[in-house]
């Protein structure tokens, strides 16, 4: 578990400069963020559907449709259901105070099954620890914009604004923790993480460029999908 720990942790560290590249109005930061959204959508996207979910259903068996359905649900319960205002991305209207908490709150979930995601896959293997993580760290980054800037909309400073992307990370670094100790979560925890995920890319990141104009964002997508068929057939003869 202790190389899941690690890699986790480097993912945790992508909310923080989340975070920061709000509170320091990194104009040209932000522009890149915008691109890492496309990018991980598609990659995310290709390993859900190629790598975790076959997994999932090997390790769940016929309780796996159930559990990634269940996972797939419970981030929109909480993202889009309880919470009053949430998209990812930098958030540059004011909102009412309520919103910074509740995003959190629903943040925190995602966050925790980035963790489970990541250990259930180092269970499997390193190789597919490995895609998992790379999946998870390229929305690191806009999580952490997503959440500072909401709390900066609402007048929180900026130190509770990287605070809470950080809080992100460390729920994150509980989801690897927790898996290694909770039976239900070594035997399932790919089946939930998977729905999780499928959610996180198709729900969550495609609607936030489908609609803009322009080439680079859909091209950045595909070429996520892209990079993960190139980072399987490395990884596939290294192995």
């Amino acid at each position: 578990m202790s190389s899941a720990l690690l890699y986790a942790l480097v993912a945790a560290l992508g909310n923080v400069l989340g975070g920061l590249a709000v509170v320091r109005r990194a104009a040209r930061g932000l522009r890149l963020i915008e691109h890492f959204v496309a990018f991980g959508a598609g990659f995310m996207l290709a390993v859900a559907i190629v790598e975790i979910l076959p997994e999932a259903f090997a390790r769940s068996g016929r309780a796996a449709p159930a559990l990634v359905l269940a996972g797939y649900l419970a981030v929109h319960l909480t993202q889009h259901t309880l919470t009053t205002h949430f998209h990812f991305g930098e958030e540059t209207h004011h909102v009412n105070d309520v919103a910074g908490t509740s995003a959190l709150v629903g943040l925190l979930l995602h966050t925790f099954f980035d963790g489970v995601a990541i250990a259930s896959a180092f269970l499997v293997g390193p190789q597919l620890g490995a895609m998992v993580f790379v999946a998870i760290f390229l929305h690191k980054l806009p999580e952490g914009v997503t959440i500072s800037s909401l709390y900066l909309a609402v007048g929180r400073s900026a130190g509770q604004a990287v605070s809470a992307a950080a809080l992100l990370g460390l729920a994150t670094l509980a989801g690897v923790l927790l898996t290694d100790y909770v039976g239900f979560l070594v035997r399932h925890g790919l089946a939930l993480s998977a729905g999780v995920t499928i959610y996180v890319a198709a729900s969550n990141l495609v609607p936030e460029f489908q609609g803009k104009r322009g080439w680079k964002l859909p091209a950045a997508f595909f070429a996520g999908a892209g990079t993960f068929f190139v980072t399987k057939l490395i990884l596939d003869h290294a192995v």
